[in-house]
């Protein structure tokens, strides 16, 4: 049998084909096989360390529920976190070592207005979406086009 042009034409497509689907099946594997990292700073001493334990509690029992459900998106949860020690000047720092350092694929923040506000412009930097917890106003002195509150937490401050 001959192989004509057409006909090699083909079996290369189909040869071609194969092999970017294999490739794509094998990344899909690697891609799933990594965990998804969350990272934020808590305050687990200092002066808001009893609401800090708590919130790192409660997100621990939800980590380890979506593990044991599966993950999420099929990925493992892994937590990445530190102490901030319920001081502001701590956090730039903490999550300037989330994103750079542990190369974090989430960011939530630590306890409090406080906490929240240092981290802000360092999200923002790495345009990442930033669910914070009990920030009343955190987002006030940031007003771009690109920061969007979508819930409030508390009575609207006049």
């Amino acid at each position: 049998m001959k192989l004509t042009r057409n006909r090699f034409r083909e079996i290369s497509v189909l040869g071609i084909a194969a092999a970017v689907l294999s490739l794509l099946a094998s990344f899909d594997r690697t891609v799933a096989a990594e965990p998804i990292k969350i990272g934020f700073s808590m305050a687990l001493t200092g002066a808001y360390a009893g609401n800090g334990k708590a919130a790192l509690l409660a997100t621990q029992i939800w980590a380890e529920d979506q593990n044991t459900k599966g993950g999420l998106l099929g990925r493992q949860v892994q937590l990445v976190y530190y102490d901030d020690q319920s001081n502001p000047s701590l956090v730039p720092g903490i999550y300037t070592k989330l994103f750079d350092i542990d190369k974090v694929d989430i960011v939530i923040s630590g306890y409090g207005t406080n906490i929240i506000g240092p981290a802000m412009p360092l999200v923002m930097q790495h345009s990442k979406v930033f669910m914070s917890l009990a920030g009343l106003g955190s987002t006030s002195n940031f007003a771009t086009t690109s920061i969007s509150r979508f819930s409030r937490s508390g009575p609207t401050l006049m």
